[in-house]
């Protein structure tokens, strides 16, 4: 069951605002889906799009085709589902994408193609930007598995935690060199590779709810 110490855990990290975690059932297909179930070509009528894999383009006329509303940002962007990417790996595919569908290499296009690739560019983009950050990338994580997180609501902070923080904060504040800045540094480090272990482990097994935050800050 998804739940439980799910925002403190990743709040502690440093990767998530106040917040209360709501359950909603999630509708993978974002929009609804242009065309029947055995899509065509918007041009020659031929097995086009929309494209899955990396068939951005008919096979037959090698025209542009409409972005896939059924494919999350994990498929598109080449990464297992998981809370830990290959970051290098993720900028790699985000490079090799832009040259594919930027509306630059298309200006000499159709008008639908250019549309189309404005629509593919900004999916690119809103995928890279999400799985790159901890805190967006495990949110779209949650959101995949049915959990929502409803904006404007308040979060009830463990109190430890919170005294963590202040003690760290004060640290800071006192720390007369930068040997000691880095020693906090470090300190802050190792907590945040320890709890990145918890989420993701926590995310792989489906459930958030036996972790014990206190035990790992």
């Amino acid at each position: 069951m998804w739940g439980g110490r799910t925002g403190a855990l990743l709040r502690v990290w440093g990767l998530w605002p106040a917040g209360v975690l709501g359950r909603r059932p999630l509708s993978c297909n974002a929009a609804s889906l242009a065309g029947s179930n055995s899509p065509q070509c918007w041009n020659c009528g031929g097995p086009g799009g929309p494209m899955r894999g990396d068939g951005f383009f008919c096979p037959q006329c090698r025209a542009l085709q409409p972005p896939d509303p059924t494919r999350d940002y994990f498929s598109l962007m080449d990464c297992n589902r998981a809370f830990r990417v290959d970051t290098a790996k993720l900028q790699t595919r985000y490079q090799d994408l832009q040259r594919l569908v930027h509306p630059d290499f298309f200006s000499q296009r159709s008008q639908t193609e250019k549309d189309f690739s404005e629509k593919h560019s900004t999916l690119v983009n809103d995928a890279y930007k999400t799985l790159l950050a901890p805190l967006s990338r495990g949110l779209y994580l949650l959101k995949l598995h049915g959990v929502e997180i409803p904006e404007g609501t308040d979060y009830e902070m463990d109190r430890q935690f919170l005294m963590e923080i202040m003690e760290i904060n004060e640290k800071l504040a006192e720390a007369q060199s930068e040997a000691a800045v880095k020693e906090i540094e470090s300190v802050v480090r190792a907590k945040q590779n320890e709890l990145t272990d918890n989420v993701s482990r926590a995310f792989e097994q489906g459930s958030l709810v036996d972790v014990d935050l206190r035990s790992h800050v």
